[in-house]
């Protein structure tokens, strides 16, 4: 009971990637069991912003420091908290976790115990028929048949008790060799025939069997962890409850359910060789290299994706690979089949993203902060047609840490909007952009150039960085991206995680911004990409906002890949522009003045980006680190792109191991840490501010 006084004080707490960390009045209420939340402690009498019950929650801290803790209510809410130091952190922690114990046990006394269940496996026909029938009267599965029974009247159980444990455990070691018995006879039915192993309906239920025992088996784990909490009155320091690591490797590829067997080292191809043994990255040249805009050629690339055929042929391939997944798994070291892979890295699909550098460079050319708003806007959603390649849902390469990617953009001067409103960011729905003039015989006068930069700055977590500037007029672009990727059932999930900071050095003004999600959704059949999320763009000096929401489809009608949003003051909170449409097809853009325009992005040209050719690029560089995957890509050539990728990133794994062992830390080339972000080692802003600086000393 010592323990059980209310305690108050600040802490930080994560709000959004917009916002971030904001420090905000805490109140651990014990008689109510809650956490609640001020703005500050001068608003403590007034009604909590926040509120999180305790009874059921998992106070959890952080592996990321030693500050950071995790309050997760039974409800599915979280709190992302943070202490000032160590010491702070474990007496929230500690107080947090006596109230939550105190709470759930009183909950227990005051409700009835749930009756016990006794499970009993009953095999179905004999273990020598086939796995699985379509006809009921030649089913062979063995199901679970779950009986009820009632205790003796009066009779508790205390929960929790370690006999339960023992019992749960017995039983799920049945359950595990009956699944075992499963896969085995599935395996053993001939590759021809009327029913073969590779039988799409078996696969799905080899598939969800496995699903189904991994989750039954982290759902025992959770069990364990809160059966020691009760025995110690506390859950040990340290203690996550989250889901485990596969429990089978996925190390390898797979091909028609079975392992791949690449052949000896000395039968590998000269560039598979030549991949492993390029040397650790921190002994090649670190520094920044300064690369030639006018040694870049306009790229002549064009890899068009291939349609869905290909999947089809590869859908026991995607099944033997759901088989050990479940839900909620962090997908970034599973090592997915290499056909789903698109003929880019990345880096490159960023690059990709600025693929309409006239609408990037007009945004500073608007009179008024509400029209720059609305220009940026504008930019960003015509930005993810061209970056998204195509509708079928393919990946691009994971970067190796220590990639790189550059290119650059050469626009006419004529066909960037000006102040006047003369082309597409004027408020007019009649007007298209025409982006495919020759450049060939104009002078450096008549174009702008946008360069871009991105490199993978950090592996685990897989980190990007990557930045783009038209010095012409002054105005650049930085941004992080971590990309997180979940299993979701029939879907991937992939979250962006990270900030952008566009630069408008012209009028001094900074614009932060967002991702959305994206999902790859139907894997099994017609797997398709679609965007989700809210998103935010803020400019703090203007006080200019935009909130941008990409709606997922709904399970039954509503339309494909739908985008809102609307550009306002904050101050006066005074709507200056609204926006529905597709963010893959036709957008309507509606003004405060009452006009309203239509862009269809479907007819937008697209300025080709400019690269290196091959034998200029580093090592490191994206197209050649990947040439000879991607030109296997290119041969439909599976198993020798497999090879390939499968070099660079195990050379990846080896320099990686190599790091940790000789405690050697990864240098960066282009970009460096700052706070929780990475920013590019000369972004404009200093160079124009040093510039600035040495012309008022020369004055």
């Amino acid at each position: 009971s010592d323990h059980m006084e209310n305690i108050y004080g600040y802490l930080m707490k994560y709000t959004n990637l917009v916002t971030g960390w904001q420090y905000r009045f805490f109140v651990l209420n014990n008689d109510a069991g809650l956490l609640e939340y001020f703005v500050n402690e001068q608003s403590r009498h007034l009604k909590p912003r926040g509120t999180l019950q305790l009874a059921g929650a998992v106070i959890s801290p952080s592996d990321e420091d030693s500050h950071t803790f995790t309050v997760n209510a039974a409800s599915g809410e979280q709190y992302k908290l943070r202490a000032t130091d160590a010491k702070e952190r474990q007496h929230w922690v500690s107080r947090l976790q006596i109230c939550t114990q105190h709470h759930t046990e009183a909950i227990g006394k005051n409700n009835p115990p749930l009756k016990s269940r006794s499970f009993s496996l009953a095999s179905q026909g004999s273990a020598n028929s086939p796995g699985v029938q379509r006809r009921p009267s030649q089913n062979a599965v063995s199901f679970f048949n779950v009986g009820h029974h009632r205790l003796p009247t009066g009779k508790r159980v205390p929960i929790m008790q370690p006999d339960h444990l023992v019992d749960v455990r017995e039983m799920m070691s049945q359950a595990e060799g009956q699944q075992r018995d499963l896969i085995r006879s599935i395996e053993c039915l001939p590759v021809s025939g009327h029913l073969t192993s590779l039988d799409q309906d078996l696969l799905m239920l080899k598939a969800t069997s496995m699903a189904t025992m991994n989750c039954l088996n982290d759902c025992f784990h959770i069990l364990q962890l809160q059966h020691a909490s009760q025995q110690k009155g506390t859950l040990p320091a340290g203690t996550t409850i989250s889901w485990l690591e596969p429990k089978i490797s996925l190390a390898n590829h797979f091909k028609n359910g079975a392992a791949q067997n690449f052949p000896a080292e000395i039968n590998k191809p000269a560039s598979v060789r030549e991949e492993q043994s390029i040397a650790e990255p921190c002994q090649l040249t670190r520094e920044p290299e300064e690369i030639n805009p006018d040694e870049e050629l306009e790229d002549i690339c064009d890899d068009k994706e291939d349609d869905l055929g290909a999947v089809e042929e590869q859908r026991s391939v995607i099944l033997h690979l759901l088989s050990q997944l479940k839900l909620g798994m962090d997908l970034t070291r599973v090592v997915l089949p290499t056909f789903i892979l698109e003929k880019r890295s990345l880096l490159e699909m960023y690059a990709d993203f600025m693929s309409h550098p006239d609408l990037f460079i007009a945004i500073t050319n608007g009179t008024t902060p509400e029209e720059r708003m609305i220009r940026f806007v504008e930019y960003y959603l015509t930005s993810f047609h061209e970056g998204r390649k195509g509708a079928i849902a393919k990946k691009p390469y994971n970067p190796i840490i220590g990639e790189t990617f550059h290119c650059s953009w050469r626009m006419p001067k004529s066909d960037v909007a000006t102040d006047d409103g003369s082309n597409f960011s004027a408020h007019s729905p009649s007007e298209q952009v025409t982006l495919s003039k020759d450049l060939e015989g104009q002078t450096e006068l008549d174009y702008y150039t946008v360069k871009f930069v991105a490199e993978q700055v950090s592996h685990h977590p897989p980190v990007s960085g990557f930045y783009a500037e038209c010095v012409e007029r002054k105005m650049c672009v930085n941004a992080h991206v971590w990309t997180k990727s979940k299993f979701l059932g029939m879907s991937i999930g992939v979250t962006m995680v990270g900030e952008g900071l566009l630069s408008l050095l012209e009028h001094g003004e900074e614009y932060t911004f967002s991702l959305p999600c994206a999902y790859a959704r139907s894997i099994l059949t017609v797997p398709w990409v679609e965007l989700g999320g809210k998103v935010n763009i803020n400019c703090a000096k203007t006080g200019y906002s935009a909130s941008i929401n990409f709606h997922t489809k709904p399970f039954y009608g509503g339309k494909l890949h739908r985008v809102t949003g609307e550009v306002k003051q904050n101050t006066t909170n005074t709507v200056a522009c609204r926006v529905q449409g597709e963010w893959n097809s036709v957008l309507e853009f509606t003004y405060s003045n009452g006009e309203t325009k239509y862009v269809d992005l479907t007819k937008l040209s697209v300025t080709r980006k400019r690269v290196r050719p091959l034998e200029k690029q580093g090592l490191f560089e994206s197209r050649r680190l990947w040439q000879h995957v991607t030109e296997s890509l290119r041969d439909g050539d599976i198993d020798k792109a497999t090879e390939h990728k499968r070099a660079l990133e195990e050379r990846q794994r080896n320099e990686e191991r190599l790091r940790a062992e000789t405690e050697t830390p990864w240098c960066t080339k282009y970009f460096l840490k700052e706070g929780d972000g990475w920013v590019y080692h000369k972004p404009l802003w200093k160079t124009v501010s040093a510039a600035q600086t040495q012309q008022t000393d020369a004055n």
